[in-house]
């Protein structure tokens, strides 16, 4: 028996990431992007609005809302105006996987996102920011919906939740960092001055994403990116310059615009097709109903957070509270979620289970947490709720990933990041601040908003019962063992392929 290495094409043996490195890259990356979250909702940058005696007299107000002169409303619109941008490019650059590198169209996205927090940080009024929130929005498409794919793809196989569990730990601590982050720049220096030190942060990673080797992502090979311009290549092969009917375009051809239109037309009409498997699958539907309702609550209270321990515990260090209590919680409840997971064996009914559960009783505690009058009983109880809740992320993101086809987990990820926040956090902020200005009552408030905790337990517990099957191996170039199991060997490490040749004795 003789054994052969045969070395894969360069584009599949990046000389320099390994999957740790990826990981860490991409986390860095999640916690700047929700730094920015946490920062815009912090005294210190978001602030104080103006306030008017019966005497006459006004005080300046201080931050975003002050210098603006916003009301709640405003000022929660501000905090969603994001959407905007998320909602339309999100499944745009969930189709261009299909046709551009995923890698580099992460450049894109983060060099967008740059450009727009500089623009945050030079904005006159609330138009101006409002505009700049929108084209964050832009800029975080690309990483939310092809990140998490590039995890999944490289994580160990005994590993993959908790590997996603660290990767959206960055979410909870990313936020609480922002809190503290703004609350000192803001206090400091100045409001402005948090969202340059952001954009410098993200440089690095933005060029990085132009320089660096781009990686391939599951279910998208190279003769599939190939292929994406179908009758674009076989044209070229006619043209001047390529007489020998290479399958690579000359230099010289450039595609006419109905060759553009058709190629155009082919792309949507996929969106539309992969767009209907996913409505049509009801464990992706219902995990996603579940998502939204859990990022209701999730969404306003990083937001409003801050502001509401202000008024009903009288916190001055209201930022760092709730900053330090989240980093905490997140990190801790994030990373035992995933684990937990893998513990019980990640199949997509155990996850279904963990996030019933774990949001049951989260909510229980984190209602209790704003009975209490005491300040102390308040951060402990609330401290052990958000220990639990945040013990979803990495389940939540699993059953995403796993109970579609690989090639379609972009826009998976793409429509339930999109759906969240289009029905979930983004109508909170502004909500919140609507019922707050009718009750004038932040416990009340708070005890209205938290109750919708139970709602997401109650969706989520359907899933368990719904039938459902893991799909990560199912379009893929891999090959999987009898049991359905995927390779335990990431992508980034098969730096060879073994061939084995028989030799026959004469």
């Amino acid at each position: 028996m003789a054994t052969t290495s045969i070395p894969l094409p360069p584009s599949s043996n990046p000389s320099w990431f390994t999957p740790k490195r990826l990981l860490v890259i991409f986390c860095v990356i999640n916690l700047i992007n929700y730094v920015d979250r946490g920062a815009i909702a912090s005294n210190g940058v978001n602030g104080n609005q103006r306030i008017c005696e019966t005497g006459g007299a006004c005080s300046s107000g201080s931050g975003i809302q002050g210098d603006f002169n916003l009301n709640n409303f405003e000022d929660g619109i501000i905090s969603s105006a994001f959407m905007v941008g998320l909602l339309l490019a999100s499944p745009i650059f969930a189709s261009l996987a299909h046709r551009v590198n995923p890698f580099r169209l992460i450049g894109v996205g983060l060099t967008v996102w740059t450009i727009a927090v500089v623009g945050c940080g030079i904005s006159f009024n609330f138009w101006s920011i409002a505009v700049c929130r929108m084209l964050v929005g832009v800029g975080e498409a690309s990483f939310i919906s092809l990140a998490a794919p590039f995890i999944d793809d490289h994580a160990p196989v005994d590993q993959k939740t908790a590997w996603l569990g660290i990767f959206y730990m960055c979410i909870p601590s990313g936020i609480a960092f922002g809190y503290v982050y703004g609350g000192v720049v803001g206090t400091y220096m100045s409001w402005r001055f948090a969202f340059w030190g952001e954009a410098l942060l993200m440089l690095p990673f933005a060029i990085l994403g132009f320089v660096m080797k781009p990686l391939q992502m599951k279910g998208f090979s190279t003769s599939g990116l190939s292929n994406a311009f179908g009758s674009m290549e076989n044209d070229a092969s006619k043209v001047k310059g390529n007489p020998n009917g290479s399958p690579f375009l000359s230099d010289n051809y450039k595609p006419s615009s109905s060759e553009d239109e058709n190629a155009i037309m082919a792309q949507f009409s996929r969106f539309l097709k992969d767009m209907k498997v996913l409505l049509a699958d009801k464990v992706y539907v219902i995990n996603v109903l579940g998502y939204i309702a859990y990022n209701f609550v999730i969404g306003a209270y990083s937001y409003w957070g801050p502001k509401a321990g202000y008024n009903i515990y009288h916190m001055n260090n209201a930022d760092i509270v709730f900053g330090g209590v989240t980093i905490v919680c997140g990190i801790v409840g994030t990373l035992a979620g995933g684990f937990v997971l893998d513990l019980m064996t990640a199949t997509i009914s155990n996850a279904f289970k963990l996030l019933s559960v774990a949001t049951f009783f989260g909510a229980i505690f984190c209602f209790s947490a704003f009975c209490f009058k005491s300040l102390y009983g308040f951060l402990a109880f609330f401290a052990i709720g958000e220990l639990l809740v945040f013990a979803t992320q990495g389940p939540v993101n699993y059953v995403c990933l796993h109970t579609v086809k690989p090639s379609i987990r972009p826009l998976s990820m793409a429509i339930s990041t999109v759906s969240i926040h289009i029905f979930g956090d983004v109508p909170s902020s502004p909500l919140v601040g609507v019922v707050q200005d009718y009750l004038n009552d932040w416990r009340k408030t708070a005890l209205i908003l938290t109750s919708i905790f139970f709602l997401a337990s109650a969706i989520w517990f359907i899933g368990i019962f719904l039938p459902s099957v893991d799909r990560f191996n199912e379009d893929s170039e891999h090959s999987v063992n009898g049991s359905g199991a995927s390779s335990s060997i990431p992508l980034l490490k098969e730096d060879t392929i073994e061939t084995t040749e028989s030799m026959a004795e004469l």
